[in-house]
Order: C-alpha cells, then structure tokens, then sequence
C-alpha cells in the first residue's frame, strides 16, 4: 500500500459516503487526517467523530473539525487546525456537497445557488487556501513541495442532467477550475485531478440514482462507496507525482480516463458563411441524429 506516513489530509464531508471512505483509506496508508463536515447537529458530528474513533482504532491520527466548507473563515480554521494540529497539510480532498433537485423550469433561485456554492465555492475556497499555502512553502523552502488536490465533480458535467442543471453547472465548473490549478501548481509540486464517483450515497439515495444504485442481495457491491476511495489513495501517494489535470471515472472495478474535449466534425466554406450554407452544409450530418433526452441513457454502463 502507498505509503503516506508523515502526510497530513483533509477531506471535506467526511462523516459518511465517499468522504468517509476517503478519509478511512488515506489514514490507512498513514495519513493523518482532519475529518471536515459541517457539524451544527448531533447526527453530522456523531458521524465525523465516529470516523476519527475508527481510524485511531486501527492506530492512525485524526481529527474532526466542524465547519461550512464553503465559508471562508471557516475554511481557513481547518486549515489552520492541520497545522496547529500536525504541522503540515500535504493532500486536499474536495468532496462535501448536496442536491436540490429540480428542472430548470421549476427551480428557485436559492435551489441554484445553495447547491453552486456548497459545491463549487466550497471546492475555490479550500483550494485557495491550499495552493496559497503550498505556494508560500515551495518559496520558503526552495523546492517544491508535497502536494495533492483531489476534486469531485461528476458525469453530470459531460452529460447534463435534466433534473440538476445546478449540480451539473456546479460540477463543470469544479472540472474547470481544478484543471486550470493543475497547470499553475505543478511546478510547486501539486498535482490536481478530478474524479466522477458512481457511488451509493446521500446524494444517490433518491429519485432515478436509488434503483440504479441500489445495494444487491449479494455478490460484489458496484456501487459502494469503498470502492473509490483506492484512487483517491493513488492520487494522493508519491507513485502519482506525474499524474495531474486528469479527469477519472470510477466506481465498481473501473477506472476510466476521460480525455479532453477533441474536434469531432470540421466544416468548412471557405469565406463567411451564412446560415442557408450552414444549413445545407450541416443539415444532413444531423439528419440522422437523436438529441440528448436522458443523459443516464448514454452513460457508460
């Protein structure tokens, strides 16, 4: 197993689900790890507090630290309790949000922007703390440190979603910012890459995910959450220095890589084009075409 001894984590959501997960593998590989969640209720800061208890069960060092991930203040106090707490930060695991799902006809105003800002703020926010504290260190020190980020974003963001179009906006936004990190941070040592999880969760227990999702009677869980966390333990260790600005799909026994968006088809005309050449040009590639109704019914299976 990839050795982590002497790293410092934080994962963000970490109570249950991928978090969880997340958090329990990194300390096994020898992290020590701040288990984030928002706290402010008895049932989340039970859940975070039972996965420090776990993982010092197992001999590991953690931490819980409750606060909203998508504040500032907040986010800089969990910051500062890796380092009050353990000296260092190494790795940044992006993973708290939740749904508010309507289609776009029907949602309200704070449906999008709660949901943008758990996801996407909650993903700047903590970044910005990170790759600023990387960045000073690598100057302090004169070599480039040790660092990961890994962010969660989702299959929604090449999809779409019919009933999410504030999650979906939220996770391509994660996509593009994490990337755009990759290229500025590499140089400081940091690496960046985003994973999709298919996996059963709070999130994934309703609506048309809870069938896909479901538990089976017995045989291999596809679709556990504990079957993530191993890349995420990957793309933390060292044998992944070389790995980043990378976009992963994961779930069951399955990695997927998915590449950059490429050109598919070229027209061309030769001098401005006007839309009855357009139309002429195009219209029998599209011809035979069916338009995106159900962004689950293209997914890979």
């Amino acid at each position: 197993m990839s050795n982590l001894n002497g790293k410092v984590a934080i994962v963000t959501g970490a109570g249950r689900g991928l978090g969880r997960e997340e958090a329990l593998q990194l300390a096994r590989q020898g992290a020590r790890v701040i288990v984030n969640d928002l706290g402010g209720n008895a049932g989340s800061e039970e859940a975070a507090q039972s996965v420090v208890e776990e993982i010092k069960s197992f001999g590991g060092e953690a931490l819980a630290v409750f606060g909203d991930c998508a504040d500032w203040n907040d986010s800089e106090a969990v910051f500062k309790a890796a380092i009050d707490n353990f000296g260092d930060l190494n790795i940044l695991v992006n993973n708290a949000g939740f749904c508010r799902d309507k289609a776009i006809f029907n949602m309200t105003e704070d449906e999008f922007d709660s949901v943008v800002r758990v996801h996407l703020k909650g993903h700047f926010v903590n970044m910005r703390h990170a790759t600023s504290y990387w960045r000073n260190k690598c100057k302090a020190d004169g070599k480039p440190v040790f660092g990961r980020l890994v962010s969660t974003s989702s299959e929604a963001f090449l999809f779409g979603s019919a009933g999410q179009p504030n999650y979906a906006s939220a996770k391509a936004g994660i996509t593009a910012m994490t990337m755009g990190a990759a290229q500025i941070m590499f140089n400081y040592g940091v690496t960046a890459n985003v994973i999709c999880p298919r996996a059963r969760t709070d999130m994934t227990n309703q609506g048309v995910t809870a069938q896909m999702f479901a538990k089976p009677e017995e045989g291999f869980d596809m679709f556990s959450a504990a079957n993530v966390a191993p890349l995420v333990g990957y793309l933390a260790s060292e044998q992944a220095a070389n790995v980043s600005g990378e976009v992963f799909v994961v779930w069951g026994d399955e990695v997927n890589i998915v590449h950059s968006p490429v050109i598919d088809t070229q027209f061309k005309h030769g001098g401005r084009w006007t839309p009855e050449a357009l139309a002429d040009a195009m219209g029998e590639h599209f011809a035979g075409q069916t338009p995106i109704r159900d962004g689950f019914a293209i997914m890979p299976q």
